[in-house]
């Protein structure tokens, strides 16, 4: 059965920051909370950005790869394609309902978790985990390029087994969603 089989009868406009997501209201119809979500972000419900807002949003804060997602799609029987997937995210991002942070290369998860804060990713098992911010401290950042202003900084330490070598910590600068 599709996530999107609930029938949505809540149509009065809610602040982003007051979307009464399950985990918070069992009560509350998690579809409607997607619905308006959405288009507090300025995004129209579409059936897809319906379905992968449901996935992603219904579970509470979590990092998600585009694959992961779209394995999780398909599980649920949504009809969506791998490159819709990611448009969705891409677009998710913009609207700044995800935080992209990327952990390897090309390698991105999607935090469900927009909040200023760090993360742990464990090159064992590719997970990513949440620091809150308060616990890392930065200091000693150079003045950015003239015309320009540092956005954001973010911290991703690195984790490994421990096998006798030292754990390699490594800092990214630059724009989140």
């Amino acid at each position: 059965m599709s996530v999107l089989a609930s029938k949505d009868h809540d149509h009065r406009p809610v602040s982003a920051d007051h979307i009464p997501w399950p985990q918070k209201n069992p009560s509350s119809c998690p579809i409607s909370a997607v619905k308006a979500r959405l288009r507090t972000a300025g995004l129209r419900p579409t059936r897809q950005r319906m379905a992968l807002g449901w996935l992603l949003f219904a579970k509470g804060d979590r990092h998600v790869s585009a694959e992961m997602l779209y394995e999780e799609a398909l599980r649920a029987r949504e009809p969506l394609s791998l490159a819709t997937v990611y448009n969705t995210l891409r677009q998710f991002s913009e609207a700044g309902l995800l935080r992209q942070v990327s952990v390897s290369g090309p390698k991105t998860f999607f935090d469900t978790n927009v909040s200023e804060h760090h993360h742990f990713y464990n090159e064992d098992d590719e997970t990513v985990t949440d620091i809150p911010g308060s616990m890392i401290q930065v200091a000693g950042l150079p003045d950015a390029p003239e015309g320009m202003v540092i956005s954001s900084v973010e911290v991703i330490v690195r984790l490994r087994s421990a096998d006798g070598e030292e754990i390699e910590t490594k800092r990214v600068v630059g724009h989140h969603a």
